[in-house]
């Protein structure tokens, strides 16, 4: 009996027992509730192409998707030092969050910076990651964005800046609300240096970031559905005691009451950067490059 049980049994059970599937082979869509092969997610920027719902980005991947043939110089952080000045603990200690949240998404903290062209016009972009603790601002934030002003200004490059962020970090304290004064003399010193200075809002971009540089940009972009805000929808509601508009705080409402500039479909962004870009520091534009085309 063992011919059988050693050789003839695994074959049959492997022929009629179920394959696991992978948890992420298949997304569903928060916009139309589709299941999408994740394959076919990546390869389409993580956007659906049943309802065009913009689904977050890695930093890697938008960084891939803006330069020029996917190739650009990745910046490291001057200090990626994460300052822990409370000794802060909830159920976990914030260094071991910390140490969690680079193991996941291999990054120094919640934001990266690159050097690169797109559509041969040389840039400086800095990403956040909301993987990285709900892409909160603690002091390796502030300093990675005060880092970018200086190399934009260095390079005589414009700065262009995807927020997605929950807010400051409250792990740091005050020295998480100390960010949204220096953030914002970081954006004033590329202004003074007469650079173009772009914020593109991801979803979603809410709290302190919100309050400081995220909304100081010389032209704003949205990402479709994106919702941008200080506060959150409930948060309003259930201070000021009355029920909000359909769709406020998205992307789209904030275009039409004149807070955000343009909404631009992720795929469209190379382009229209460079455009606007161009029109700003007065270069040639080129015939093909046409905003939102």
């Amino acid at each position: 009996m063992n011919w059988i049980t050693n050789s003839v049994l695994p074959r049959i059970k492997a022929l009629v027992q179920p394959k696991e599937i992978p948890d992420n082979f298949w997304v569903k869509c928060k916009g139309c509730n589709e299941m999408l092969f994740h394959r076919e997610l990546e390869e389409n920027l993580q956007v659906c192409p049943r309802c065009d719902y913009h689904m977050p980005l890695s930093c890697k991947n938008r960084l891939k998707a803006l330069f020029d043939d996917g190739s650009y110089e990745e910046i490291a952080l001057k200090d990626g030092t994460t300052l822990d000045p409370l000794k802060f603990r909830d159920k976990r200690k914030y260094l071991d969050r910390i140490k969690e949240a680079r193991s996941k998404t291999g990054l120094q903290d919640a934001i990266s910076l690159a050097c690169g062209r797109v559509n041969g016009l040389e840039i400086i972009i800095a990403v956040f990651s909301f993987e990285f603790m709900g892409g909160s601002m603690g002091s390796a934030v502030g300093n990675a964005i005060i880092q970018s002003a200086e190399l934009a200004i260095n390079k005589n490059a414009p700065l262009v800046i995807f927020p997605s962020s929950g807010g400051a970090r409250m792990q740091e304290g005050i020295l998480s609300l100390m960010q949204l004064p220096r953030t914002i003399i970081a954006t004033q010193m590329v202004k003074e240096a007469e650079l173009p200075f772009i914020v593109v809002l991801t979803n979603p971009t809410t709290g302190g970031v919100t309050a400081s540089f995220a909304m100081l940009g010389d032209i704003h972009i949205a990402e479709p559905g994106a919702i941008i805000g200080f506060a959150g929808k409930r948060v309003i509601e259930e201070t000021i005691h009355e029920k909000l508009p359909e769709g406020f705080q998205s992307a789209e409402y904030l275009l039409d009451h004149g807070m955000v500039d343009l909404v631009i479909r992720r795929h469209d962004l190379p382009k229209t950067l460079s455009t606007l870009l161009c029109l700003l520091m007065n270069k040639d534009i080129g015939s093909s490059s046409l905003i939102g085309e």
